[in-house]
């Protein structure tokens, strides 16, 4: 069993003020993917507003008040033919933006419930031992790839 530490924080660094905040997702429908998150995710709908010719919104998980995915639709984006993942080593072939994470209490009662939803199961939960975690993969309806992370004590 792999348990995955963090060195010390780098206190005195110049950039120390970075942190975490979102990703942004480019999606084709932006009331499907508003849509999508609320209903098969359970996320919250913290902020939408227009700019330019595109629409976006921050949606933030159930109880995370600290993490939030921007969908942004509209505008003209070019056409870059985005593949249909089957399983996690199909995906790895890519270069680029592969997926975000989400941390879950319970991996195989997630999974059934987001089953239960409809939502596609791209990788069944397995356990990788080099980081003490039961992973799956999912897919949101545009493709994009989201990884769930349970750690294991």
């Amino acid at each position: 069993m792999s348990v995955v530490t963090f060195p010390a924080k780098n206190t005195t660094s110049k950039l120390a003020s970075m942190a975490g905040n979102h990703v942004a997702v480019r999606v084709p429908d932006f009331e499907q993917a508003v849509a999508w998150y609320v209903e098969k995710l359970d996320f919250r709908v913290v902020h939408r507003w227009p700019y330019a010719d595109q629409q976006l919104a921050y949606v933030a998980p159930a109880t995370d008040d600290g993490f939030t995915v921007e969908l942004l639709a509209g505008g003209e984006p070019k056409p870059i033919p985005k593949p249909v993942y089957s399983d996690l080593g199909d995906s790895l072939r890519l270069a680029g933006y592969h997926h975000f994470c989400l941390t879950v209490q319970d991996m195989e009662a997630v999974v059934e419930e987001l089953r239960s939803r409809g939502v596609t199961i791209v990788t069944e939960p397995f356990y990788l031992d080099a980081i003490n975690r039961k992973l799956a993969f999912i897919a949101d309806p545009f493709g994009n790839l989201i990884e769930l992370a349970e750690s294991v004590a």
